[in-house]
């Protein structure tokens, strides 16, 4: 889609910017619009920002002088139709936001942004503007079937006359991997069939073969590509024809029915004779009769909850007459497709094989005739992939192959395959986004492909699952997109440091490229929301089985847990009493740089009494010692030392001399500030809990209970194995995979990784499923036995 920019177009719409800054810094002067992006780009970021996987079909288009863009906040509201946006008539430049009328009054109507400065669009020339863009497209699109033929695909005889899959891929001459549909035409010889197609799919060009002579000119069936609307086209015999083998025809038509998903009935006739409503009855008992096993076997298969008749195709009936009105015109108070369904009950004729049956006339006085509203009518039905979705032209290849040697007695009935005429991917992916409830557009089995669930609509945010994504603002805007996750603690910080800075300063955000880019008390107050500063939020769908967003990621207590289950196991293992040796353990770990290691106490500091295994050993906050309770008994400010104008604990020596500033460097000062905050907060845990010890002495399960992770699965919930499915007892414990939140056995959960996503950027237990994750193939494993549960 990207071109170079000649200089005749640089300038053309000054006051336009980039409306991205993905490349640039903003300030470029916008090239195109891309709807789908929802805004204005320069040369840079449009080039850049389609790279993208996900991004490469968008459509754009290249602004031209006087150019209006579209609002940015109205998504269909304001009383007009769902999804049509208005266009702007001002930017707000405070805002940086463009607005149609409506938006403007909704928004800017009242408060501080009724003084915003706003640029006016001139709007005098733009119905003109819209009409020239309707006509370049309307170009673009003629130009893109210049090159179309159609190619013999069925001859009389039933014969295929593609030898395989490339083969049919090269005469559609389209891309293997392009997924599209089939549409096909029915109806007697002589009303024009050819002639429909070609002047519907391809704007009046002979692709189909037509003749004025009274030999029929389409025989067996014929196809072709249309690359405006992605389908396969399908010519086939008129009925009613010069043909020989009635049964053979009546075959051939089944088989193109069969691969079908929207079929025209194109008939010429003054009035609907009964031979329409007979020919689309029998071809549907035709086809529940023959296909019905196979439609379940696929139902079932594809888990679709759907009765067997919205599994098959669509029907339009087009029907132009001349000197008579069209179905309904003498009838304002019905609609054409009751009156058909009468006909259909009179005839005693039931088409229950078709998803839904569509009229639509035209009455052509002069010519030539109109088929403005039968395209409409298929591109509306076309967008529908409620059940059934584009795919392949492989796999259309294939069903027709198969269609042709199952009804040709080349395959027996016990042999045959249920599956083999509608494979998967010719129905829609019956997933649906656990947030707002759409359906993946994609066709079954995408999956196995690596292509992801997709919707055509975009989703709504869900307090339930935070179904929201955030990037790095910094990343974007130098061209890259960099998720990030609000978590507990940074990569940097150790558990025990992490815990400190997250009760003191709050949760963080990190980007890898830029470190910690928003801590959520990092003031005392006004502290701003982070899509407001660092970060871009993108509400994504949630699809069955996959992980969470930005879940509850603050894993403070249960990293905490971790930490104290390896103390209390490391301090059995060296068979010592744990309760003193657990907060001695504590203590060390969160203990300011000046204090001495409780392992260096051996003896009260003033009275050199020694210290027994169950003695507790205090530190003076002054000079850092250890004493006995006796000796420590005082307490006085100790400010020098970052501990505040609060009294804390000191040793008599230091009490008596309180009137004596101690010699603190500012170096020092500096080196105890973090180890002082994360003492603090170590002293806070003990007096909530009581004392560490205390909480080792609760009944485990209370704890974890406590500590879990809101995507943990509750212990009681847990009976088995996830993986293995081995029953939980008490000689076989019970693990959480960091990743996933499952519960499994040792054996299935063994492997060591970090899991930044949830907020463990250490190495933490995970499960042997999400260990083999290849999204996850870059980070690093570490595998082995560890003692965090």
């Amino acid at each position: 889609m990207s071109a170079q920019t000649s200089p005749a177009e640089k300038g053309l719409n000054p006051g336009l910017t980039c409306q991205e800054s993905y490349a640039c810094s903003g300030t470029d002067e916008a090239i195109f619009e891309c709807d789908e992006c929802c805004s204005l780009q320069c040369l840079r970021c449009e080039e850049e920002l389609h790279r993208q996987e996900r991004l490469r079909n968008h459509e754009r288009i290249r602004l031209k002088p006087g150019h209006v863009p579209y609002c940015d906040l109205c998504k269909g509201l304001n009383g007009h139709s769902p999804g049509v946006r208005q266009r702007a008539i001002v930017r707000c430049q405070t805002c940086k936001i463009n607005l149609c009328l409506e938006c403007q009054k909704r928004t800017h109507s009242g408060g501080n942004k009724r003084r915003h400065p706003v640029t006016v669009y001139n709007v005098s020339n733009l119905q003109e503007s819209l009409e020239a863009e309707a006509m370049d497209e309307e170009s673009k699109r003629q130009k893109m079937t210049e090159k179309v033929v159609s190619f013999l695909l069925v001859d009389e005889n039933e014969e295929i006359q593609v030898t395989n899959e490339e083969d049919f891929i090269r005469k559609l001459d389209c891309k293997p991997d392009q997924h599209l549909k089939v549409v096909s035409i029915f109806g007697n010889t002589g009303d024009g069939k050819s002639h429909t197609l070609n002047h519907t799919f391809f704007y009046g060009r002979e692709v189909f073969k037509t003749s004025p002579t009274q030999e029929s000119c389409t025989v067996g069936v014929w196809a072709a590509y249309d690359p405006v609307h992605k389908v396969a086209v399908i010519d086939t015999e008129g009925l009613l024809g010069a043909t020989v083998n009635l049964s053979q025809r009546t075959r051939l038509l089944l088989k193109v029915l069969a691969i079908s998903d929207l079929v025209i009935y194109r008939t010429h006739a003054d009035r609907l004779h009964n031979d329409l409503f007979k020919f689309l009855g029998d071809a549907s008992e035709a086809y529940l009769k023959h296909f019905t096993k196979e439609l379940k076997a696929t139902t079932a298969r594809c888990g679709l909850d759907v009765p067997l008749s919205t599994l098959g195709p669509a029907v339009i009936i087009f029907h132009e007459t001349v000197h008579t009105q069209l179905l309904g015109s003498d009838h304002p108070s019905e609609v054409p497709e009751k009156l058909i369904q009468d006909r259909f009950r009179k005839l005693g004729r039931f088409p229950e094989a078709f998803s839904s049956i569509h009229y639509k006339g035209t009455r052509t006085y002069n010519p030539p005739t109109d088929f403005s509203g039968l395209r409409r009518a298929l591109e509306q039905l076309l967008e529908n992939n409620t059940t059934r979705s584009p795919r392949h032209p492989g796999v259309i290849f294939k069903a027709l192959k198969a269609l042709s040697d199952r009804f040709s007695g080349e395959i027996p009935d016990d042999q045959m395959a249920h599956s083999s005429f509608f494979p998967d991917e010719y129905f829609t992916c019956s997933s649906l986004c656990l947030s707002c409830g759409v359906g993946c557009k994609n066709s079954m089995n995408h999956g196995k492909e690596g292509v992801p669930h997709e919707a055509q609509s975009r989703c709504r945010y869900s307090h339930q699952y935070d179904n929201r994504v955030y990037t790095c603002k910094a990343c974007y805007e130098r061209g890259e997109e960099v998720s990030v996750v609000p978590k507990t603690s940074a990569s940097t910080d150790s558990p025990w440091m992490g815990l400190a800075k997250y009760a003191w300063s709050g949760y963080v955000i990190e980007c890898p490229n830029c470190g910690v880019v928003y801590r959520s008390r990092q003031y005392w107050f006004g502290n701003q929301d982070p899509v407001d500063t660092v970060v871009r939020t993108e509400i994504v769908h949630v699809w069955p089985g996959t992980d969470g967003f930005l879940k509850d990621n603050n894993n403070a207590a249960q990293r905490l847990l971790d930490g104290m289950n390896f103390m209390a196991q490391s301090v059995s293992e060296l068979s010592l009493g744990p309760t003193k040796a657990v907060t001695s353990w504590l203590t060390d770990q969160i203990a300011p740089a000046y204090w001495r290691p409780n392992s260096q106490i051996l003896s009260c500091n003033k009275c050199a009494t020694s210290f027994k295994d169950n003695d507790t050993k205090h530190h003076c906050r002054a000079c850092g010692e250890g004493f006995c309770d006796s000796c420590s008994s005082k307490t006085r400010p100790v400010p020098e030392r970052g501990w505040g104008p609060a009294p804390v604990r000191v040793c008599d020596n230091c009490y008596e001399t309180r009137n004596v500033q101690l010699d603190v460097t500012e170096a020092q000062g500096d080196d105890e500030g973090g180890t002082l905050i994360a003492r603090k907060v170590g002293e806070a845990v003990q007096n909530t809990l009581g004392a560490v010890v205390t909480a080792i002495d609760i009944p485990l399960g209370l704890v974890k209970d406590a500590a879990r992770p809101a995507y943990w699965v509750p212990d009681h919930e847990i009976l088995h194995c996830h993986n293995c499915r081995k029953e939980f007892s008490i000689k076989l414990s019970k693990h959480h995979c960091r990743a996933c939140g499952q519960g499994f056995c040792d054996e299935c959960s063994h492997d060591r990784r970090a899991v930044p996503s949830r907020g463990w950027d250490h190495p933490v237990r995970v499960c042997f499923n999400c260990n083999k994750k290849p999204a996850w193939t870059s980070l690093t494993v570490v595998t082995g036995k560890s003692l965090l549960c």
